[in-house]
């Protein structure tokens, strides 16, 4: 059963690779704490929203050291449209401060380190390890894997940490940092929450819940 799952799981990569083999991450950033400013602000936030605020961020805060010292209420101002921006202004700062105190002003490049972050989970760790570093600990589960890992019977689960175990079972290493582009290239043009496009969806011979 499960090398069958591994079979499935390769068809939907190779399949998505076809159609989007030059996905990449959505977000705009320079260097590796912009990576992980903006997605700890993608927390509940589209990404073409993030990427509106952060064109202004940036330009503000030039640096890690720039965002440790940063006044809360500023920066709140520049976030504020990507929403809880009271919470992800003071875990900004407070990761900030922690990268210049502990790491010398350069981000973390474990897993362990990272989640030691404020405003951090796997996601977010994921993100900045493969994106920033080219490391692949683990697969970052959003909004879009949560939904369309579940229609493609990938996990019955809707705890992304659950479903991050289930992934990495049955998905090669080599993808695990693409997966997620992958899917999401599929979830914001295809298979959209409201009203999917099933009819000219590239998964549509071999999608179970299209098949039941």
């Amino acid at each position: 059963m499960e090398k069958n799952n591994k079979e499935y799981a390769l068809k939907i990569i190779k399949i998505l690779e076809r159609n989007y083999g030059n996905v990449r991450c959505a977000l705009n950033f320079s260097n590796p704490f912009e990576l992980l400013t903006a997605t700890i602000l993608s927390a509940q936030c589209t990404d073409e929203r993030v990427n509106k605020v952060t064109k202004d961020l940036f330009k503000r805060y030039k640096g890690v050291e720039d965002y440790a010292g940063a006044d809360v209420f500023e920066l709140e101002n520049y976030i504020k449209s990507a929403g809880f921006f009271r919470n992800k202004a003071k875990n900004i700062i407070k990761s900030a401060r922690l990268v210049v105190s502990k790491y010398n002003g350069n981000v973390p490049q474990t897993m362990e380190e990272l989640l030691d972050l404020s405003g951090v989970a796997r996601k977010t760790a994921n993100v900045v390890l493969g994106v920033a570093f080219g490391k692949a600990e683990g697969i970052a589960v959003d909004t879009h894997v949560i939904r369309i890992a579940n229609l493609l019977k990938l996990t019955k689960y809707c705890d992304p940490v659950k479903i991050e175990k289930d992934l990495v079972k049955i998905i090669p290493q080599k993808y695990w940092i693409k997966f997620s582009f992958l899917i999401q290239a599929l979830g914001r043009r295809i298979c959209k929450a409201r009203n999917p496009a099933h009819t000219v969806c590239p998964l549509d011979k071999i999608c179970p819940s299209l098949h039941k």
